[in-house]
């Protein structure tokens, strides 16, 4: 599907839904679905969405990491290996 095929009116998912299904499971590429000629929905195989999940759990982490770098909020490198080895052992002790 090329992008001016990835754009359905809503009119084609409620006539063709199971076609609409199969193309999007087949090809794994999201369908959009205008409503009154605005886009309102993307319509995507699960394989897809959850690498999209995932890729957004990653970008939210790295937001955060830079947020936490711009306050301030991180120690050096040395002090959070011996944090991370301490709670290891503490662990293994338990």
């Amino acid at each position: 599907m090329s992008f001016k095929e990835s754009i359905k009116p809503i009119t084609y998912l409620k006539n063709h839904t199971a076609d609409l299904v199969r193309d999007v499971s087949k090809e794994g590429k999201a369908v959009v679905i205008t409503q009154n000629g605005e886009a309102k929905v993307v319509v995507m195989d699960v394989e897809t969405y959850g690498r999209w999940r995932d890729a957004m759990a990653l970008l939210k982490l790295v937001a955060q990491g830079e947020a936490d770098v711009a306050a301030g909020r991180t120690v050096p490198q040395k002090e959070a290996l011996e944090r991370a080895a301490a709670a290891i052992e503490r662990a293994a002790g338990e």
